[in-house]
Protein backbone atom coordinates (compact mmCIF):
# COMPACT_ATOMS: atom_id res chain seq x y z
CA UNK A 1 0.00 0.00 0.00
CA UNK A 2 1.34 3.34 -1.39
CA UNK A 3 0.80 6.26 1.24
CA UNK A 4 2.38 9.03 -0.42
CA UNK A 5 1.14 12.60 -0.61
CA UNK A 6 -0.73 12.11 -4.78
CA UNK A 7 -0.71 14.94 -6.82
CA UNK A 8 -4.92 15.16 -6.94
CA UNK A 9 -4.58 15.37 -2.86
CA UNK A 10 -2.15 18.10 -2.99
CA UNK A 11 -4.53 20.30 -5.08
CA UNK A 12 -7.63 19.28 -3.02
CA UNK A 13 -6.02 20.21 -0.33
CA UNK A 14 -4.72 23.67 -1.93
CA UNK A 15 -8.44 24.57 -2.70
CA UNK A 16 -9.63 23.72 1.15
CA UNK A 17 -7.03 26.26 1.80
CA UNK A 18 -8.19 29.09 -0.75
CA UNK A 19 -11.46 28.43 0.36
CA UNK A 20 -10.39 28.73 4.45
CA UNK A 21 -8.08 31.51 4.02
CA UNK A 22 -7.78 32.77 1.13
CA UNK A 23 -5.52 32.17 -1.81
CA UNK A 24 -1.72 32.14 -1.04
CA UNK A 25 0.59 34.16 -2.84
CA UNK A 26 3.51 31.53 -2.82
CA UNK A 27 3.86 27.77 -1.87
CA UNK A 28 7.34 26.86 -0.21
CA UNK A 29 7.63 23.45 -0.85
CA UNK A 30 10.11 20.15 -1.21
CA UNK A 31 10.86 18.64 -4.83
CA UNK A 32 8.51 15.53 -4.16
CA UNK A 33 7.27 14.01 -6.84
CA UNK A 34 3.64 14.62 -5.69
CA UNK A 35 4.60 18.54 -5.83
CA UNK A 36 6.47 18.83 -8.86
CA UNK A 37 3.54 17.00 -10.92
CA UNK A 38 2.24 18.43 -14.08
CA UNK A 39 -1.24 18.73 -12.54
CA UNK A 40 0.35 20.91 -9.68
CA UNK A 41 2.15 23.03 -11.57
CA UNK A 42 -0.57 23.69 -13.66
CA UNK A 43 -3.31 24.56 -11.08
CA UNK A 44 -0.99 26.68 -9.53
CA UNK A 45 -0.38 28.64 -12.43
CA UNK A 46 -4.53 29.06 -12.96
CA UNK A 47 -4.68 30.24 -9.22
CA UNK A 48 -1.82 32.71 -10.31
CA UNK A 49 -0.14 31.25 -6.95
CA UNK A 50 3.69 31.30 -7.17
CA UNK A 51 5.91 28.28 -6.39
CA UNK A 52 9.06 27.90 -4.43
CA UNK A 53 10.91 24.75 -4.37
CA UNK A 54 13.75 24.30 -1.85
CA UNK A 55 17.13 22.95 -3.38
CA UNK A 56 17.51 19.31 -2.61
CA UNK A 57 19.07 18.27 0.53
CA UNK A 58 18.62 21.44 2.16
CA UNK A 59 15.64 21.04 4.66
CA UNK A 60 16.51 24.00 6.70
CA UNK A 61 15.32 26.08 3.99
CA UNK A 62 11.72 24.91 4.74
CA UNK A 63 12.76 25.42 8.49
CA UNK A 64 9.18 25.96 9.55
CA UNK A 65 7.88 22.26 7.93
CA UNK A 66 10.78 20.98 9.03
CA UNK A 67 9.94 22.06 13.12
CA UNK A 68 6.57 20.85 12.69
CA UNK A 69 7.35 17.22 11.17
CA UNK A 70 9.87 17.07 14.30
CA UNK A 71 7.01 17.96 17.04
CA UNK A 72 4.45 15.25 14.89
CA UNK A 73 7.45 12.89 15.27
CA UNK A 74 8.22 13.51 18.69
CA UNK A 75 4.55 14.22 19.89
CA UNK A 76 2.81 11.96 18.14
CA UNK A 77 4.35 9.38 15.75
CA UNK A 78 6.55 7.65 18.60
CA UNK A 79 4.07 7.74 20.91
CA UNK A 80 2.24 4.75 19.38
CA UNK A 81 2.42 1.75 17.76
CA UNK A 82 -0.57 1.91 15.24
CA UNK A 83 -2.53 -1.42 14.45
CA UNK A 84 -3.92 -0.09 11.20
CA UNK A 85 -4.15 2.92 9.36
CA UNK A 86 -7.91 3.96 10.90
CA UNK A 87 -6.34 4.03 14.57
CA UNK A 88 -3.43 6.11 13.05
CA UNK A 89 -6.26 8.35 11.96
CA UNK A 90 -7.98 8.52 14.71
CA UNK A 91 -4.61 9.20 17.09
CA UNK A 92 -3.67 11.77 14.53
CA UNK A 93 -6.90 13.51 14.73
CA UNK A 94 -6.79 14.14 18.73
CA UNK A 95 -3.05 15.09 18.52
CA UNK A 96 -4.11 17.85 15.82
CA UNK A 97 -7.18 19.28 18.15
CA UNK A 98 -4.85 19.32 21.05
CA UNK A 99 -2.03 21.16 19.36
CA UNK A 100 -4.66 23.37 18.00
CA UNK A 101 -6.56 24.02 21.23
CA UNK A 102 -4.84 23.05 24.14
CA UNK A 103 -1.02 23.43 23.55
CA UNK A 104 0.41 27.12 23.57
CA UNK A 105 2.94 27.73 21.37
CA UNK A 106 6.51 29.31 22.02
CA UNK A 107 6.81 30.96 18.45
CA UNK A 108 3.66 32.40 18.75
CA UNK A 109 4.26 33.84 21.59
CA UNK A 110 2.71 31.71 23.92
CA UNK A 111 -0.43 31.79 22.13
CA UNK A 112 -2.83 28.74 20.50
CA UNK A 113 -3.23 28.44 17.36
CA UNK A 114 -7.17 28.48 17.49
CA UNK A 115 -6.76 31.83 19.55
CA UNK A 116 -3.98 33.10 16.64
CA UNK A 117 -6.22 32.14 13.75
CA UNK A 118 -8.85 34.27 15.12
CA UNK A 119 -7.13 37.20 16.02
CA UNK A 120 -5.80 37.25 12.50
CA UNK A 121 -9.50 36.93 10.76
Amino acid sequence: MVLSLPALRVIRTLERIIEWRGKPKTIRCDNGPEYISQKVVDRAKAQDIKRQYIQPGNPQQNAYVERFNRTVRHEWLNQFLFNSIEHAQETVTCWKWSYNNERPHTAIDGVLPRQKLVLAC
